[in-house]
């Protein structure tokens, strides 16, 4: 059964503002896998559970069509309002019934959105609007981000492994424990023979240190604690937030950190018709 998350307005804006895009070099490893089984000109890329756009964008320069899909509405307003390119259009679906015709799509992908799907439903409807020879592509990433910030380094990461450790009671129990376990699951529901399994692609990201932390609180884990304890929600972050300060010798949320993010990933080809 699918789960419906991150619908509302609020959470649609923070999402647009601290989730990270995934970085060019895993889009070139997609797209570098795709070419190897479609010679001619990429057509058309999906993007199902798009949310508000920022991996989407990316697809733009490399197909002649890429259409993002989410179940929310706030999502892809959000989406629709920012500048984008002529070729990259969005429409609202569930991930389970996507408005396609059969046999259309040269890419079907879901970046930190599939852990949510129906995933049987899911893969039988990415494999009716896959072309033979298109690519099935699921991204996501480990939700225990470290930072880097000189000497600093390791107490920083102590405190981030508290945060994680405090949100955990909280995390919806459809994904379990483990998002990169989840995904491997899903791995071994693809039916393809030519799939393939990735995992520990780390980037380095810079960014603010608020950025950091409202990158946090747009886990689900954080949210389904801000719902229940609105005001402790909010005091663990701001905690956080100084701990984290007086351990760089740094006095604003403005100071920047490298965050480290760990990909995992899976690419599957549907088969040629014979």
């Amino acid at each position: 059964m699918a789960q419906r998350h991150f619908e509302g307005k609020e959470h649609a804006e923070l999402y647009q503002r601290h989730r990270v895009s995934p970085p060019q070099e895993l889009i070139d490893e997609v797209l570098n896998f795709l070419r190897k089984r479609i010679k001619e000109e990429l057509d058309l890329a999906v993007d199902v559970g798009c949310g508000s756009g920022q991996g989407t964008e990316l697809l733009a320069p490399h197909f002649m069509t890429v259409v993002g899909t989410d179940i929310s509405s706030a999502q892809l307003e959000i989406a629709e309002a920012k500048d984008h390119a002529a070729n990259l259009s969005y429409r609202q679906s569930p991930a389970e019934e996507l408005p396609f015709e059969d046999d259309v799509a040269d890419l079907v992908t879901s970046m930190s959105a599939a852990h949510w799907f129906d995933h049987p439903r899911f893969l039988r409807e990415a494999d009716r609007i896959l072309r033979p020879g298109g690519c099935l592509a699921l991204l996501s990433y480990t939700m225990d981000f470290e930072l880097e910030h000189g000497e600093s380094t390791s107490k920083l990461n102590e405190i981030c492994q508290e945060f994680y450790a405090a949100l955990l009671p909280y995390r919806k129990a459809y994904i379990g424990s483990s998002s990169l376990q989840l995904y491997k699951k899903i791995f071994d529901l693809v039916s393809y023979d030519d799939k393939e399994w990735h995992e520990c692609l780390k980037v380095r990201m810079t960014m603010p240190l608020s950025r950091f932390i409202g990158l946090v609180e747009t886990f689900s884990s954080y949210q389904g604690f801000l719902e229940k304890d609105p005001v402790e929600a909010k005091k663990l972050s701001q905690t956080i937030t100084d701990r984290l300060l007086e351990a760089m010798g740094a006095s604003s949320p403005d100071t920047e950190v490298i965050v480290i993010v760990k990909y995992f990933y899976l690419l599957a080809s549907k088969p040629q018709k014979s």
